[in-house]
């Protein structure tokens, strides 16, 4: 831990401590939103809008390096391929007839197909795997600055719809009796689990991604009482787990963004142990 903290004080690593606050602030959005998803139980839905995210990043890497777009990149390609399958995701959820599981299956793969055909084309070296299994140390100075952006926004509309989006996440049908138009706020809700993941896409990857929006919730659940609670317990093991793994990873000279989900799920396991013991059902 000696060397992890020399690194971060060390003034020819910039790029490390861009990582580490990228991670502690993404982890405000990633506690609170997943909260949400835990609660409402689409963990399978935000799956999907995750990993077509890849086909965005794919696009805006194709159009910044191939056509010479330069103010669209991997990270706008991201948000707006996520915010597309969001309202998908949803025209489906409320009119479609199709089996929604399909659509999410379809939507899953055909994301991930089109990023790496995106990819394929784009001149120079592009190597996925950053994308996929995340390297939270790429993060530069533009990409801070996004994440902030994006935290002030997912952070302000939730603040703003507080109230309707807990209604839709515990009681669909009471609040559309209580005259909250549910559709908007289940759309309102995946659109910010959408921007959400895009934060999370460069701390541990496409693939791993749910791993860190739900187990961080998951984990607050076993110690809270109230929603609130759950979130900013979420959001403080969410850093920890960033922090902890960023640290472990530099001294052991492994990937950030699995080590980063061992030390979660670990955790995760720990709680659900705990919590069978204390009920003596274990």
């Amino acid at each position: 831990m000696t060397e992890f903290l020399a690194a971060l004080a060390d003034p020819n690593l910039p790029f490390f401590r861009y990582a580490m606050l990228t991670g502690i602030f993404a982890s405000i959005p990633f506690g609170i939103i997943g909260t949400f998803v835990v609660v409402r139980r689409i963990s399978y839905i935000a799956g999907a809008i995750a990993h077509c995210v890849l086909g965005g990043i794919g696009l805006g890497l194709y159009l910044e390096k191939a056509v010479g777009i330069t103010w669209f990149g991997p990270m706008q390609g991201a948000v707006l391929v996520a915010l597309l399958a969001a309202v998908i995701l949803t025209l489906v959820n409320r009119h479609a007839e199709q089996r929604e599981d399909s659509v999410i299956g379809a939507l899953w793969a055909v994301g991930m197909a089109c990023g790496l055909l995106f990819i394929a084309k784009t001149p120079g070296y592009v190597d996925p795997m950053s994308y996929l299994f995340g390297n939270i140390l790429l993060v530069s100075k533009s990409d801070f600055l996004f994440v902030l952006a994006l935290d002030i926004l997912v952070l302000g509309l939730v603040t703003i719809f507080y109230n309707k989006l807990l209604a839709v996440c515990f009681d669909e049908e009471f609040a559309q009796l209580r005259g909250v138009s549910s559709g908007w706020i289940y759309l309102l809700l995946l659109c910010l689990a959408a921007l959400t993941i895009v934060l999370l896409v460069r701390v541990v990857g496409i693939v791993m991604v749910i791993a860190l929006l739900t187990l961080p919730a998951a984990v607050a659940g076993n110690f809270s009482r109230n929603i609130r609670q759950m979130m900013v317990l979420a959001v403080l093991f969410c850093a920890g787990f960033v922090v902890t793994g960023l640290g472990l990873s530099y001294s052991l000279d492994l990937p950030s963004g699995p080590v980063i989900i061992v030390i979660a799920a670990a955790v995760y396991l720990l709680a659900l142990l705990g919590g069978r013991l204390k009920k003596g059902t274990l």
